[in-house]
């Protein structure tokens, strides 16, 4: 149970940074050629697009100078916390959005912002006060929904987890949000069964390795061998580097009965990463 949650888990945190969008500033009835100050935002928005990070900040700090009562600022300051976050200076990016989210403390789209850049940062709880936050001001909203549960479901919190999961499977039952939601409650509450269907609409939106490695372990759990070892083997032709397919390989001859294979798949692991602690149970020696 642990493990598969573990990879869910690692699969999603993984991939929280470069999950995180920009906001382009609507100028309303004023072009860009019009108005220096969006101008200025259009050309951030381009520089961000195009990974030029030094460029949009300094556009988004000349905007920010040019037009200090502006109401869109607060969207600009949104924008530069995250150009901060992309250019590694973690600790000036997040005081940004704090200043941001002090200015417009109900805007759902800064709020979101700096969750995600303190769940990229390590700071799960901050993150999900934050989505919690959001949620109070719009329950409608999907990926703070997601990203709230998944959060509560690593604090532990399974009721809230469970909660917020079951709002995402009634708004949407087909998304990948809710199927990783689905996939990732039911491996942490032990039921394996439950979570296979939901790995395998994972598997047809997004087929990513680690998918493939949660679905093997559940196939194994539930002896399943045949169907495990099917999952390995589309999981390693993704990524022939996973550790965890490895390990579930060593963990599948094994069962079988092959104790030379489960040794030389064992050492595989650990050549990916994976610490002998855990493949220690399928060594010879």
């Amino acid at each position: 149970m642990r493990l598969i949650l573990y990879i869910v888990m690692a699969a999603l945190l993984s991939s929280s940074s470069v999950a995180l969008s920009r906001d382009k500033i609507d100028n309303g009835t004023v072009t860009d050629t019009e108005s220096p100050y969006f101008r200025l935002a259009g050309e951030a928005d381009t520089a961000i697009a195009k990974g030029e990070y030094s460029l949009a900040e300094s556009k988004l700090l000349e905007a920010l100078r040019l037009e200090p009562g502006n109401p869109s600022n607060v969207l600009m300051m949104s924008n530069l916390g995250l150009v901060r976050f992309y250019m590694g200076r973690d600790d000036e990016a997040l005081q940004t959005l704090n200043d941001a989210c002090a200015a417009a403390p109900s805007s759902t789209t800064v709020l979101s912002n700096r969750a995600r850049v303190l769940m990229s940062m390590g700071r799960p709880d901050e993150a999900r006060a934050d989505f919690a936050r959001v949620l109070a001001v719009d329950s409608t909203l999907v990926t703070p929904r997601f990203y709230h549960g998944i959060l509560s479901l690593r604090a532990g919190d399974i009721v809230t987890a469970s909660a917020d999961f079951k709002r995402l499977e009634q708004a949407d039952p087909k998304s990948f949000e809710t199927n990783f939601a689905m996939a990732t409650l039911n491996t942490a509450l032990g039921d394996n069964l439950a979570a296979i269907p939901y790995f395998n609409r994972l598997i047809e939106i997004d087929p990513q390795a680690e998918y493939y490695a949660a679905r093997a372990l559940c196939n194994l759990q539930l002896d399943r061998l045949n169907e495990a070892s099917e999952d390995i083997s589309k999981g390693l032709e993704l990524d022939s580097k996973d550790g965890e397919l490895y390990l579930y390989r060593a963990m599948l001859n094994k069962m079988r009965f092959r104790p030379e294979d489960a040794d030389a798949d064992a050492r595989k692991a650990m050549q990916h990463g994976i610490p002998r602690e855990r493949v220690k149970p399928f060594l010879l020696k």
